[in-house]
């Protein structure tokens, strides 16, 4: 097909916007996915996705609509997985701009619109959701006119749901979105903005092909990592993998390598048919974002650690922001330091663990990167509460401060402050947007903001609010250590890094926290929070009660006294002895906040 019929777009918006009901309704006008094939978020294939309502990896599909190709990608719209927007903005010349006419536009489509608009792209802004009873449009339409500078006509009103107008969304594209450039007669460049593991054909990597062409068993060279490979299998994504025999340029695709090592496919390279020399110019890809919360994940079966090894290689293969380094504690065995975007991201890989490759695993609480100045003015990274250093050896503690954004309707704005001022942070300014919405902009610590507070915003706002934050620099502050004892056993993987005066509201709310979620034993378990060798709070989870009398019908008392007696010596053995299994979904939970 020639490349100026071919159109390379993406959909672009906040989380539950309607991305993914949007591109059904391109799959069925298409004709791309029989109806009888069709069901509900047809990309979103995870489980994960499913279940929790929202797009978590990017998915490609190729469509075919009246004598031209439309390669669609669909991209996440949680703050956290916005890397994965940034990688498919590189590989295409427009993007849709969803918006939801019962919410209007959020944090996060501000800023997926900025890095659409830095890679230059054709922006086509849609009001989605215009048949719901809460929707509304003409103001939401408004919105968008005056932030992209448009027409009343430019902006389309539609609904995914019902398939109103998205005939004349998929035409739009097709007169705006220009068609990919390219030269055929140049060497091989294609960009890999996405990746995944095959047990046969070894690494998938999903292209742009932007010079020259590609055909099955080419060989193959990959600029950054310096490998080789043999294209094995090339085609399309129909959604499903079609093989071809060739791809040109201006093509969407996939190259099935036949390289069995994760680490040499990397997202951003560029793949080409020739050994590097001179004048080739490798493709500028797209800026690999850096982790911005550190957990470690370690197996509770020691010997498990080299499967988890591998299982983290291959899903870092379609997860360029995951790192991870082997790491030892003595509390926890060998295990991994990884390295996630929040919390949310951190959460879906522990889950994927779980769920794809059935791993036990004890998770340790989320943490950001503090930088320690020693006394002797030595700098180190401390990536986990448990490496935290003894406060005597310590000059001084900085970490990480980010710019928060958050979007509230004026209804919920008072709360809205209420909650910003926890964060111990730093007031900038707040700004109208629309008729009745605010945009509220904080300075605040990165490690008050991982865990729970965007599940407590979308809490007092009734879903409407929305956040986005970007890293701003390191910041001194007065931090201690926070060490939870269960049953007088230290729990590495629950120590988290506290603000000093406000030690004793963490640890009561850890503590309580751990008492809800832990189960009851047959003795009583204290828990308590110790912050430089002293107990700043205790709870104590009461032991499971059996009613050893109950058999007994009246007679002498000392017949229930011997049973009571002999229970309570039964409980106090168990106690020395006993050593506290805690099983992972309380890792979970208190990783959740």
């Amino acid at each position: 097909m020639n490349k100026e019929n071919i159109r390379n777009f993406v959909i672009i918006s906040h989380i539950d916007h309607g991305k993914s009901t949007l591109a059904d309704r391109f799959l069925e006008i298409t004709n791309t996915i029989s109806k009888e094939k069709m069901h509900p978020q047809y990309l979103d294939s995870m489980d994960l996705e499913r279940e929790k309502g929202i797009t978590i990896k990017m998915k490609p599909a190729r469509m075919e609509f009246e004598g031209h190709i439309l390669n669609l990608i669909d991209t996440p719209g949680h703050v956290d997985f916005s890397y994965e927007v940034s990688r498919s903005l590189a590989a295409v010349e427009g993007a849709i701009l969803l918006v939801d006419a019962t919410k209007g536009i959020q944090a996060q489509t501000l800023a997926n619109l900025d890095l659409a608009r830095k890679q230059n792209l054709t922006i086509i802004p849609a009001v989605n959701k215009i048949d719901s009873l809460q929707a509304k449009t003409e103001e939401v339409q408004e919105e968008i006119m005056n932030i992209l500078g448009v027409d009343k006509n430019d902006v389309f009103l539609i609904s995914a749901k019902l398939g109103t107008n998205v005939d004349s969304l998929l035409q739009r594209v097709i007169e705006k979105v220009e068609s990919p450039k390219g030269n055929e007669d140049k060497p091989l460049r294609a960009l890999i903005f996405d990746s995944k593991y095959d047990a046969f054909k070894g690494v998938i990597a999903y292209v742009r092909i932007v010079d020259g062409s590609i055909k099955s068993n080419d060989k193959i060279y990959l600029v950054e990592a310096k490998s080789e490979g043999v294209a094995k299998e090339i085609g399309f994504c129909i959604p499903n993998l079609v093989s071809k025999n060739e791809l040109n340029a201006g093509e969407i695709g996939y190259i099935a390598t036949g390289i069995k090592e994760p680490g040499k496919v990397r997202v951003g390279d560029t793949i080409t048919n020739i050994k590097v020399e001179g004048s080739f110019e490798a493709l500028p890809g797209y800026k690999e974002p850096k982790p911005m919360v550190f957990a470690g994940l370690y197996p509770e079966n020691p010997d498990d650690f080299e499967t988890l090894r591998d299982a983290l290689s291959k899903l870092k293969l379609n997860d360029a922001s995951l790192i991870f380094e082997p790491e030892s504690k003595e509390a926890l065995g060998r295990g991994f330091r990884c390295g996630f975007l929040g919390s949310l991201h951190a959460e879906i890989i522990t889950e994927r663990l779980r769920r794809e490759y059935n791993f036990d695993l004890i998770v340790s609480t989320p943490s950001v990167v503090f930088k320690v100045v020693f006394k002797n003015d030595k700098v180190l990274n401390i990536y986990s509460p448990s490496d935290f250093p003894d406060v005597t050896q310590i000059k001084e503690v900085k970490e990480p401060w980010v710019k928060l954004e958050v979007v509230t309707p004026v209804s919920f704005i008072g709360k809205a402050m209420e909650l910003l001022q926890d964060l111990s942070g730093k007031y900038i300014e707040s700004r109208y947007f629309g008729k009745d919405r605010t945009i509220v902009v904080y300075e605040a610590p990165l490690r008050n903001i991982i865990v729970g507070f965007y599940d407590k915003l979308k809490g007092i706002s009734e879903g409407y609010a929305s956040m986005n934050y970007e890293l701003l620099s390191y910041e001194k502050n007065d931090l201690v250590k926070l060490e939870i004892f269960i049953a007088g056993k230290k729990e590495e993987a629950f120590s988290r890094i506290v603000q000093d005066d406000k030690e004793f509201k963490e640890a009561r709310n850890l503590l309580l926290k751990l008492k809800e979620v832990l189960p009851s034993q047959l003795y009583s378990v204290p828990l308590q929070a110790v912050v430089n060798g002293r107990v700043v709070a205790r709870e104590t989870i009461q032991a499971k009660r059996k009613d050893v009398i109950a058999p007994l019908y009246g007679g002498d008392y000392t017949r229930k006294r011997k049973l009571l007696e002999k229970q309570k010596k039964g409980k106090k053995k168990l106690k020395a002895r006993g050593d506290i299994h805690i099983p992972n979904k309380v890792f979970f939970d208190v990783f959740r906040g």
